[in-house]
């Protein structure tokens, strides 16, 4: 049975979804004595989120969150990674233009086995084709691990550190009342496959010598000239969208 690490409180002295159960600021006190306490524990943030919308009829929850991913203090390089048993995942994307064709790569780094990803779409972003990397990188585990993702886009690394994409979820992918937030349908495949893994974001700055970080540019770039691309199905309707008139 999966450990629980969120609940969400639905009825209680302050409703919304904790990642701690005790303490003053806990979800215990939020429910413990109070009539009618409606609440319930989850092993992932995402799935604490759906239940509390569903049962609220589509309230955002507020988030009580003490364990926000941050910057870890002591972050491990490749080789120590590999050597205490974590997968290692490089990923990359690019645009030959912006919008335009695009394509992304991914290294995966187990032990002594190496994997290589790579793919693009015929018209699609930068930012897409960097977040996907990192979808496919982490879809193409089989059983839950522990993982080191490198990765030299700030809007993706920026984005799970500081805790933008929760909050993005939180709010129903708005950034405010008026403007959405632009690929949630990849930000929140992202997130859901981030919460089913142990996963450590790491920023690596581009074309700065790494092996691993340059052999996915490569990758990336090569899928982007690839003839034929696919469509990227979602990026392509949001372009077609007439805009609405008043």
């Amino acid at each position: 049975m999966a450990k629980k690490k969120y609940y969400a409180v639905v009825r209680g002295r302050k409703p919304g979804i904790y990642d701690h159960w005790s303490g003053q600021d806990g979800a215990e006190a939020q429910v413990k004595g109070y009539t009618d306490a409606l609440y319930k524990g989850f092993a992932t943030l995402s799935d604490s989120q759906e239940w509390y919308s569903s049962i609220s009829g589509g309230k955002e929850p507020a988030l009580n969150i003490k364990r926000m991913e941050s910057e870890s203090s002591n972050r491990v390089d490749q080789r120590t990674a590999l050597k205490v048993g974590k997968v290692v995942i490089y990923t990359d994307g690019s645009a030959i233009t912006n919008p335009g064709p695009g394509g992304y790569g991914v290294v995966l780094l187990s032990g002594n086995k190496r994997r290589e990803f790579s793919g693009g779409y015929r018209l699609t972003t930068n930012n897409r084709m960097e977040l996907t990397a990192c979808i496919i990188g982490l879809k193409s585990l089989k059983t839950k691990s522990e993982v080191v993702l490198f990765s030299d886009s700030k809007y993706v690394v920026d984005s799970i550190l500081k805790g933008w994409a929760r909050r993005w979820w939180a709010n129903r992918w708005m950034k405010n009342k008026r403007e959405k937030v632009e690929n949630h349908d990849l930000w929140r495949q992202l997130l859901r496959l981030y919460d089913q893994h142990e996963v450590e974001f790491v920023w690596v700055p581009g074309h700065a010598g790494n092996p691993e970080n340059e052999r996915c540019d490569q990758l990336s770039r090569e899928a982007a000239k690839s003839p034929k691309l696919p469509p990227d199905i979602v990026f392509e309707q949001q372009q077609n969208q007439a805009p609405t008139l008043f």
